[in-house]
């Protein structure tokens, strides 16, 4: 039989056993055709339980028959001996017992699966009850005496009670294993008996879509950097949608999608309302009643990348032979100093941008209802990124060549070397202050619900070059060589030349160097005027 049929039938009885089903327990061990000493000696608890005395002595000789040095069989069989008035043969196992325990006050035996200890005193109390069924009162005391000073523990007040029994000559009833407490499998056996799928459900080892985790059939595609949308049959535009409403995740798998998004529908309608979807390059789901059918264009132009990106080429761009050092500064060294954290978006930019105020900290303050104004609502709070940030409170008519000159003693440099830059709502692109250079503008004209963000930058990487453009990364790039140019995904990077069609020279957080043109894209195409 194999062993692991025997374990199965045997856990399923002791599982019986645990429920008070008794004839379940037999009858699942009476389908075990090879049954060991453990697996007789629970069909004999279950016997035990039921009632059945010449069942559960039946069982325990075939435990004894396979296990003859098992104590606790010898201890249990002469209680049921005992319960059969068959003292002489019970007084027999009690000497077995007491010859099997090898002069231990104990034995455990938690390590075969049994939950139970024991101890010499017991075999002692059952012999004296042995003795008293066969009118030996004076051999009964003296085995009980002999139990009081065995140094085994559990015996409470029992022995006590059963002397002063004796002495009335009354009967003793005998000890036994307790109903339900049967011989158990190993816990790490029976786990290894389910069935376990070492293969596993296929998944994305490997792919030249980063984050891709797509399991399903797709035709063979042409991989090209920048981004790819998944075709369908059909026509493509008729799986764009719009999302009337925004929707919060309210499970694993769901997106959230801010109300009026255009996303890509990736599979088919589920029971439960819920539609694949792709936004901003995430996959996820969404309810199927928020969508509506939406009309998207072909035309690429001046459009940041959506859907799912791809990696550069398979083979990296040829790299230039040389580099015009010319356009390098000599005194400005890739390894001369590590830019700091705080760089890491810090750019040149494009030309002032002209317009009108934006929201102001004395507009965003007037929802009062006609209170007075407090005087902390004349001032905004400046946050400067630099190589560490740091806060000031400004007045709001407070000059822009002001502010420089108090964020250069902040850091401790010259306001003529600083540049300070501001981001556009919702554009990752760094902008110079409008008209910095002239009088009149102040803190108020980019102040926004009473707080301003700029970024601080040393203009010395850049002196006496030109900025063509800006592009944002799409991916980290690590040098290679000392003329590359290191940068993380979402940095903007100052254009300052076209290397060739697959190498530009740029400048980012500090440092100027070559990168692959393949690893980013633009945000707009606005010229950037000759810094002088």
């Amino acid at each position: 039989m194999p062993y692991t049929m025997l374990l199965r039938l045997w856990n399923e009885s002791v599982q019986a056993v645990d429920a008070n089903d008794w004839e379940g327990a037999l009858a699942k061990l009476q389908q075990v055709p090879e049954q060991t000493s453990r697996t007789h000696f629970n069909a004999a608890s279950a016997h035990l339980a039921l009632g059945q005395l010449d069942m559960a002595l039946r069982c325990l000789d075939f435990t004894i028959a396979k296990d003859e040095r098992l104590a606790v069989a010898f201890f249990q069989r002469a209680a049921v001996m005992l319960q059969m008035d068959r003292s002489e043969e019970a007084l027999s196992d009690c000497i077995w017992a007491q010859k099997h325990m090898r002069g231990n006050a104990v034995i455990d035996y938690r390590q075969l699966g049994l939950r139970y200890k024991l101890y010499y005193w017991q075999i002692l109390y059952n012999t004296a009850a042995a003795y008293c069924r066969m009118g030996q009162w004076e051999s009964a005391m003296d085995k009980l005496v002999s139990a009081t000073q065995d140094r085994g523990q559990g015996r409470g007040g029992n022995i006590e009670v059963a002397l002063k029994s004796v002495e009335r000559r009354e009967i003793l009833d005998p000890l036994l294993v307790p109903v339900g407490l049967v011989f158990r499998p190993r816990k790490q056996e029976i786990e290894q008996l389910r069935q376990r799928d070492f293969l596993g459900k296929a998944k994305v080892i490997s792919s030249m879509i980063p984050n891709d985790d797509f399991g399903g059939f797709e035709p063979l595609r042409q991989q090209k950097p920048g981004f790819y949308e998944p075709k369908t049959d059909g026509v493509q535009e008729s799986r764009y949608m719009r999302v009337r409403a925004p929707y919060m995740a309210r499970g694993p798998g769901q997106l959230t999608v801010p109300g009026g998004s255009t996303v890509f529908l990736f599979g088919e309608e589920d029971r439960d309302g819920m539609i694949n979807v792709i936004h901003d390059g995430q996959r996820g789901l969404l309810p199927v009643s928020l969508l509506e059918p939406a009309n998207v264009k072909k035309s690429k132009e001046n459009r940041v990348p959506t859907g799912i990106p791809l990696p550069p080429e398979h083979k990296p761009p040829s790299r230039p032979e040389t580099l015009p050092r010319s356009k390098v500064p000599p005194h400005v060294s890739p390894s001369t100093e590590t830019p700091p954290p705080s760089f890491n978006n810090a750019t040149h930019t494009q030309s002032p941008v002209s317009g009108s105020p934006r929201y102001t900290a004395n507009a965003a303050s007037t929802k009062q209802g006609g209170f007075p104004q407090r005087e902390e609502e004349g001032s905004v709070v400046v946050k400067v990124h630099y190589t560490y940030n740091l806060a000031l409170s400004i007045p709001l008519d407070t000059p822009y060549h002001k502010l420089k000159e108090q964020i250069a003693e902040k850091v401790g440099q010259s306001a003529s070397q600083l540049q300070l830059r501001h981001k556009l709502s919702g554009s990752q692109v760094l902008l110079p202050l409008p008209g910095e250079e002239e009088s009149g503008r102040t803190v108020q004209e980019v102040a926004e619900a009473g707080r301003v963000t700029l970024w601080c930058q040393r203009e010395d990487p850049l002196a006496n070059r030109t900025i063509l453009y800006q592009m944002v990364a799409l991916y980290d790039y690590v040098a290679e060589d000392p003329e590359d140019l290191e940068f993380s995904e979402g940095d903007t990077i100052d254009i300052l030349s076209e290397v060739n069609q697959e190498w530009l020279e740029g400048h980012c957080a500090g440092n100027i160097g070559i990168f692959p043109s393949s690893f980013a894209y633009k945000e707009n195409k606005s010229i950037i005027q000759d810094r002088k």
